[in-house]
């Protein structure tokens, strides 16, 4: 039987998420990938628990991790069940809807149908009364913001959902979103953008809106599918997500001119006694809006090295200068 680690408060950070009440861990740990499928139950359950024992508060999952789809809530369900149970009170869990589910018109986007339904199959997977924060994961084209809004309020006016937020909305979505939430008396908690040191759209305006606002933000793929940490300074291992299968990261992607950047980037990273991955993590936390950051995981070990960017958070003028010659020109 699973016993929490005492100690587990005792060295994380935790940051308010906007003007809430709301205190986030400086790492989250995200279920996108390696957390579904019969088969990886158990290295699910080490990263997890030992996610936990490290003071990681919030696990961050949608309706389609797996794969297969839906898997990945299953096993954590079955982690909740078996070992988490007496500590749910103590835990930030979060799902999405709005990628493709299952098949036929109502699979997918934004309908309150699409919505609500699929909240109900992510309870029922995770034998959970409510999830803490419901997101929709994506805007749709040709759903009314009003009806997807709707359904988001829905959630928690019914008891399902204690918070909602909004991912890979661009910040005039957002503006529109956070007006009808606010017309139907709710407030956007958070924002949960793609976001780090090789992709700043978020800085176009995103994170304007959520300061003003007084929302959290909360990024994914902080260290862009792996290259911003030390994995590819010497090229493409044979056991790289880059080298196998992914349709996220491709060989052809890693650039000598990209690999160049990074390794700059890496050396900066030595002088401040921090691994690429830690800086990458640190820097996202520059910004007083950014509440936590998500981070995936293969191993247990990847995790214990994320935790320890909060040991450096602070970056001098010159290092945030020499951050974005490197990245932006």
């Amino acid at each position: 039987m699973y016993t929490a680690n005492e100690n587990r408060y005792n060295h994380m950070q935790y940051k308010r998420c906007g003007r809430s009440g709301i205190k986030l861990p400086t790492v989250s740990l995200g279920l996108w990938h390696n957390f579904g499928g019969g088969s990886l139950y158990d290295p699910a359950r080490q990263m997890v628990l030992g996610a936990f024992d490290l003071g990681i508060t919030h696990f961050d999952l949608a309706n389609n991790y797996g794969p297969p789809p839906g898997s990945a809530e299953e096993n954590f369900g079955r982690i909740l069940k078996n070992d988490l149970r007496p500590y749910r009170d103590e835990m930030i869990i979060s799902t999405k809807s709005g990628y493709l589910m299952w098949p036929g018109p109502y699979g997918e986007w934004g309908s309150r149908k699409q919505m609500l339904t699929s909240l109900d199959q992510s309870l029922k997977r995770m034998g959970l009364e409510y999830v803490d924060i419901f997101y929709h994961h994506r805007p749709d084209p040709d759903t009314p913001m009003e009806e997807s809004m709707g359904a988001l309020a829905t959630a928690v006016q019914s008891g399902k959902a204690l918070y909602v937020g909004l991912s890979n909305y661009n910040a005039e979505q957002t503006e529109q979103a956070v007006r009808l939430l606010r017309e139907m008396g709710l407030k956007l908690l958070i924002h949960q953008p793609r976001y780090n040191m090789l992709d700043r759209r978020p800085e176009e305006g995103l994170y304007a809106v959520l300061e003003r606002e007084g929302i959290g933000a909360i990024p994914f793929s902080p260290l862009e599918q792996g290259i911003l940490t030390d994995r590819y300074l010497k090229g493409v291992p044979a056991d790289s997500r880059a080298a196998g299968a992914s349709v996220f990261l491709q060989p052809e992607k890693l650039t000598e001119e990209l690999l160049g950047r990074v390794r700059r980037l890496n050396d900066l990273a030595v002088q401040r006694g921090q691994t690429l991955a830690q800086m990458a993590l640190s820097w996202l936390h520059r910004s007083p809006v950014t509440a936590s950051v998500i981070i995936g995981a293969s191993k247990l070990s990847q995790i214990e090295d994320a935790v320890q960017a909060q040991n450096n958070l602070t970056f001098s003028e010159e290092e945030l200068r020499l951050i974005d010659e490197i990245t932006i020109g």
